[in-house]
């Protein structure tokens, strides 16, 4: 049975991010959200953790329904050169069910 493979993703913007107009941005951030699109995932979540973490101000969790998808997602991703703009550290799990 296949499951699906949940991504947890922190990030903290660049400086090359701050250097971008702000309409860069949105485009950037609109391909960003059209790559998870096309690669079969889902955002559930984006937070803002500034007030609680100053090394990463952001995290999400995505959806993805197989490992593949994953790849192809970060493939996209790679193609953005999104990594010049976005540190980011991600984490790779499936759905665990405690033991009753």
């Amino acid at each position: 049975m296949v499951q699906p493979i949940y991504k947890l993703w922190q990030g903290r913007p660049t400086e090359a991010w701050h250097r971008l107009p702000q309409e860069e941005q949105q485009r950037l951030l609109g391909k960003v959200m059209d790559a998870l699109s096309q690669a079969g995932g889902k955002e559930l979540v984006v937070c803002s953790a500034a007030w609680s973490n100053e090394r990463w101000p952001l995290f999400g969790l995505e959806e993805f329904p197989d490992v593949e998808a994953v790849q192809r997602h970060t493939q996209m991703l790679m193609d953005l050169n999104l990594a010049r703009y976005i540190d980011s550290r991600t984490t790779l799990g499936t759905q665990f069910t405690l033991p009753e």
